[in-house]
């Protein structure tokens, strides 16, 4: 049987299963939520047509057999995306009869698992959970990452986030912060923040949940601080009146992409001003009360973009991490070194020159070709350096370059000798 492959957006696809169950979402008033990791690649290679079978199947016979009101679909990847790698898909907590399951899995769904060559997984003692992994291809080793905002103004913001699923909201904290924010959830965390709305960049509230008198306390804290003020809908929202104090609409099924648009949407003009302390408002009082708060917790606040640079330790040459990747491209270690020394060996003087002349094509192409040959032979601090430098064009840096040349030399000498010595310990 021939497997068609063809490169995909995972978002699209996600997308285009959330609409192919509306039906029967709103006939059971279920909410879908879905949960992707930042590892998983927006471009993907593999059958579409199998997966788009897969998930619709599974997800409508989880609506149809599971007492559950909130489904979350959760996909996640490997950290370090490589070439082909396997990809999580998982649906917990859903109720479901081990034996129906394990029938529906072996004949409904075995020709998808087949054509995608995914591997059912039974971890833990819910063998209820639906988990499947399939390996999926990347497109280009330099796109695995994808939402960079273009300003680092844009990090580390505070969020207060008030919707009536809890594990819609879960899975929208996770998006923010893959962007270092700190997101408080539900009106008892807001409490226990010290009913402070003016400490908030954000205010993310379900539209189902506003009031007048809401609106009316928003529009007249925004007139002091920079609070920004966003509706979440269902898929099927229409504008129907005008909320002038509203800075943005976010429409469901939420993915990254959609809170990396809204960022930028929402501070793009740098026009931020200060926060105001001292504005104490008991905003519970205003929602709406068929609003149900459930137990929640605080989210502590994130690393810092420094701190998260300066806590690793990064070796030179991890050759245990190089071995494992070049038996995943059937390449030999030791060859794949050689043809780093023979390419890269004196690249320093290519990066100078290209630096020298403005060059960013060429700059930004050396970039991605360091990024992707020394992943693979595990030269983790020049990978370290070509995602800084590629960090440059996103957040429009390129005038520091010049500072960088000197370190590169440095980590290329460095690395040119750990690999020659590896190589010359095999030959004794």
């Amino acid at each position: 049987m021939d497997i068609v492959e063809d490169f995909f957006d995972i978002n699209m696809v996600l997308m285009t299963v959330f609409s192919s169950l509306a039906t029967i979402r709103d006939k059971k008033k279920i909410e879908l939520a879905y949960e992707i990791d930042a590892t998983v690649p927006k471009e993907l290679k593999g059958n579409v047509v199998a997966l788009l079978h897969f998930l619709t199947q599974t997800l409508t016979f989880v609506f149809q057999n599971s007492d559950k009101k909130e489904i979350v679909l959760s996909l996640a990847a490997p950290k370090d995306f490589l070439y082909e790698e396997l990809i999580s898909f998982e649906i917990k907590d859903v109720n479901l009869n081990r034996e129906k399951l394990t029938s529906f899995l072996k004949t409904e769904l075995s020709k998808d698992i087949e054509l995608l060559n995914g591997e059912i997984i039974h971890k833990g003692k819910n063998f209820s959970d639906i988990h499947i992994a399939i390996p999926f291809k990347l497109n280009e080793l330099g796109k695995r990452r994808y939402y960079r905002l273009p300003d680092m103004v844009m990090l580390d913001k505070k969020v207060l986030l008030i919707c009536r699923s809890e594990k819609i909201a879960q899975s929208i904290k996770k998006m923010f912060k893959y962007f270092l924010y700190d997101v408080i959830v539900g009106a008892d965390e807001y409490k226990k923040e010290g009913n402070n709305l003016a400490q908030y960049d954000i205010l993310l509230i379900e539209d189902k949940l506003t009031t007048e008198k809401l609106e009316n306390l928003i529009a007249k804290t925004q007139k002091n601080t920079s609070l920004k003020y966003v509706l979440l809908h269902d898929s099927h929202y229409e504008k129907i009146k005008n909320t002038p104090m509203a800075s943005a609409h976010l429409i469901k099924p939420i993915m990254q992409e959609s809170i990396f648009e809204l960022i930028v949407l929402l501070f793009g003009d740098k026009s931020i001003r200060e926060r105001e302390e001292n504005i104490i408002i008991d905003m519970e009082k205003y929602l709406n009360p068929a609003y149900k708060e459930g137990d929640k917790n605080p989210i502590k606040s994130t690393l810092s973009v420094e701190e998260e640079d300066n806590k690793i330790n990064i070796s030179v040459l991890d050759t245990k991490l190089g071995e494992e990747n070049s038996k995943k491209i059937a390449l030999v270690y030791s060859e794949k070194l050689k043809e780093f020394l023979d390419r890269f060996g004196r690249s320093d003087e290519y990066f100078i020159q290209a630096v020298d002349e403005k060059s960013k094509w060429k700059i930004k192409e050396f970039c991605i070709d360091l990024e992707k040959e020394s992943k693979i032979i595990g030269a983790l601090r020049v990978l370290e350096f070509a995602e800084r430098i590629s960090l440059l064009f996103v957040y429009n840096k390129l005038h520091t370059l010049p500072t960088h040349t000197s370190t590169y030399q440095i980590e290329l000498k460095k690395l040119m000798r750990e690999i020659k010595n590896y190589l010359t310990s095999l030959e004794r």
